[in-house]
């Protein structure tokens, strides 16, 4: 849909511009009426592209949006009037954007669960049927603050990851940026030296000028060929189904990484499944809902397996036994849940347990994988020199002889 910038008149003849998406300008005469304005002059909007604000909305931004609104609609301000104060006073000109859209939408006779579901890039199918849910019982405050909070972890849970990673994936592209420059630079001249002694060169030594040669003709090859392998099975698995479920299924059974991976996934489902249930979601359609935020067709699949077993009569900790996927502890859960009917307290502690050890994992992983990093990155670096180094000695040592 497309994006005009307007210029408008309230119904006392104040002056009011800004930005709205519509069809058409007869589309755009009839959004702006249904707020109160009439149009004077409109263009279509220019695409503006930044590095600093951009057309990006982060969770920061949504769980700051989730806050204040529930902070106005606790407060008794009117739903309209906060979303217009939130839109106004915003600093992300993409979210200003979709908010005036959104407020556009009600103006027009939509619910605000409908209005947000236009724009599913931004409002996840969770979060529409979230506040669905929370309009139809009443209960928007609780389900914004229960967005936000989740949200927050969720943002708390990437940044940690991030902070994590970071030391380790800089040592390695240090390292491999020292092997690239030693066999594609030194080596070569190491080895013309070599041949000018006449010495002859021990096996390691004439490996690794094999392997020079290869980085100096191929280069090219060295850099593009990571890039192309990841184009293609990214290509590769959006437009296969069943490839994306096999790599989605290798990824959750990679040693190390792949069970660190299966507690993010349980502890995501847990607490998104328990937030609907809390709010008044059938659990049928809070299954369906969690298979587009488990981000894994491998678990997604497993979840459709549990939901059609539970349509058809059977309990849910034994449809989650029976799809698979699901560990014992999850099962167990549940069906303490089913027993006690508490099944959303259930799920919090599943989700806080995963939450728990996921750090404590990822802690004891790094404990782990700096010093071994460290100790074959630097081995590879010890042979090199050594496969270079040897043969100039021995050189050296024949000279003093």
């Amino acid at each position: 849909m497309p994006t005009f910038q307007y210029k408008a008149v309230d119904q006392i003849g104040r002056s009011a511009q800004g930005q709205i998406d519509a069809l058409n300008d007869i589309d755009l005469e009839l959004r702006l009426k249904r707020i109160g304005l009439d149009l004077i002059t409109f263009q279509p909007a220019r695409k503006s592209f930044s590095l600093f604000t951009g057309n990006k909305i982060s969770l920061q931004d949504l769980v700051m949006f989730c806050f204040q609104l529930e902070q106005m609609i606790s407060a008794g301000v009117p739903l309209l009037e906060g979303l217009s104060d939130l839109r106004d006073s915003g600093t992300n000109l993409h979210l200003q954007k979709i908010l005036g859209a959104v407020i556009a939408d009600i103006e027009g006779g939509k619910l605000f669960s409908q209005a947000l579901a236009e724009h599913p890039a931004v409002f996840n199918n969770v979060f529409v049927a979230l506040v669905k849910a929370g309009e139809q019982v009443g209960k928007l405050p609780e389900v914004f603050s229960n967005l936000a909070e989740t949200l927050k972890w969720q943002d708390e849970l990437i940044s940690q990851t991030k902070r994590l990673l970071a030391y380790p994936l800089f040592v390695l592209a240090v390292v491999l940026g020292a092997v690239t420059f030693l066999m594609i630079y030194l080596v070569p001249q190491m080895v013309s030296f070599l041949h000018n002694m006449g010495q002859e060169l021990p096996l390691q030594t004439r490996i690794l000028i094999a392997i020079s040669q290869f980085f100096v003709a191929y280069w090219w090859l060295i850099l593009s060929a990571p890039v192309l392998v990841s184009i293609l099975v990214a290509v590769a698995v959006k437009e296969s189904p069943e490839v994306r479920y096999r790599f989605d299924y290798a990824k959750l059974h990679m040693p190390v990484t792949g069970y660190i991976l299966q507690k993010i996934i349980m502890a995501r489902f847990a607490r998104y499944f328990a937030l609907m249930y809390q709010t008044g979601i059938p659990i049928l359609e809070a299954i369906k809902t969690c298979k587009d935020i488990v981000a894994n067709r491998a678990v997604a699949d497993a979840l459709e397996r549990a939901y059609q077993q539970i349509n058809a009569g059977d309990s849910m900790s034994e449809s989650f036994h029976n799809a698979g996927l699901f560990p014992p502890l999850v099962v167990r859960m549940i069906k303490v849940g089913e027993n006690t009917g508490a099944l959303d307290k259930s799920l919090l502690k599943i989700s806080y347990f995963y939450d728990r050890d996921v750090n404590d994992s990822v802690q004891q992983l790094l404990k782990l994988l700096e010093p071994a990093l460290t100790v074959v990155l630097g081995g590879i670096l010890a042979m090199i020199m050594f496969s270079v180094l040897g043969p100039v000695y021995d050189s050296f040592s024949k000279l003093k002889i």
